[in-house]
């Protein structure tokens, strides 16, 4: 139990910036999964319109601190890899 004011106020805002962290790993999560089925199922135009959106997506939550830049860029890299080799 925070015994100070600003303890207080810190466990309001760690509360609130918690979620709002989940939300954007939810966002991170999701777009990893949507370009994995665009690339099992081999769509080469989707994953063209898609893919310009998932890496901003990636560099947005990495940027955010929530995922590590090394780590969003590798997602990138292998994914981009896939990719290649589909074509």
């Amino acid at each position: 139990m925070p015994n100070t004011i600003s303890a207080i106020r810190k466990t309001k805002r760690i509360k609130k910036q918690s979620i709002v962290n989940k939300l954007r790993r939810n966002r991170y999560r999701t777009a990893i999964k949507k370009l994995n089925k665009l690339i099992d199922k081999k769509d080469s135009q989707g994953i063209k319109k898609f893919f310009p959106t998932f890496q901003s997506e990636l560099m947005k939550v990495a940027k955010t601190g929530v995922v590590k830049k090394e780590n969003a860029s590798r997602k990138i890299a292998r994914l981009s890899k896939k990719i290649k080799k589909i074509k």
